[in-house]
């Protein structure tokens, strides 16, 4: 099981563009992935314990440990391939 922390904000287009992209792509995964939403707005505490510098980031975890992170707008084959070597 991996969690994906998806780091965002509202106001920011390009999260806005990833959300339901990310969302789509989990849902293919059931109990493999969960997926943690966090708006760096409202969680600046988190957002700089994981050392977050741009917008979307997207951090995968095991056992609440980060693993790999990628940021920016990613599509869906890059997500699917990144989950799949995460795994």
């Amino acid at each position: 099981m991996i969690t994906i922390m998806d780091f965002y904000a509202d106001w920011c287009g390009p999260c806005q563009a990833m959300s339901p992209v990310l969302e789509k792509v989990i849902s293919q995964y059931p109990e493999k992935v969960t997926l943690e939403k966090i708006n760096v707005d409202a969680n600046q505490d988190k957002a700089r314990e994981f050392r977050v510098m741009g917008i979307p980031t997207l951090v995968i975890a095991k056992d609440g440990k980060e693993v790999d992170r990628k940021t920016g707008l990613l599509g869906e084959a890059i997500l699917r391939q990144w989950i799949d070597d995460n795994l």
